[in-house]
């Protein structure tokens, strides 16, 4: 579905925790979450370092969706 999107011409950011899966259905916009279950958060922290741990998750998010990308690529 990502690469339909994309081909539509809208940016597409695929955020998950296994990126080669990402890679697998070529996704061109790729950022690492979490963990499995929790992909964008950790319910193990306070509610403030988990309202940052987001956030900085979403930036990161905003900040590859704004990329330009030649090819696939994960932002670390």
């Amino acid at each position: 579905m990502v690469k339909e999107i994309e081909r539509a011409g809208i940016p597409v950011v695929h955020m998950c925790t296994v990126t080669p899966i990402s890679m697998t259905v070529g996704a061109n916009r790729i950022v690492p979450t979490i963990a499995i279950p929790h992909p964008l958060g950790n319910p193990k922290l306070d509610p403030e370092e988990e309202k940052a741990l987001r956030r900085k998750l979403v930036e990161k998010a905003l900040k590859a969706l704004t990329t330009e990308v030649e090819e696939q690529t994960i932002f670390e």
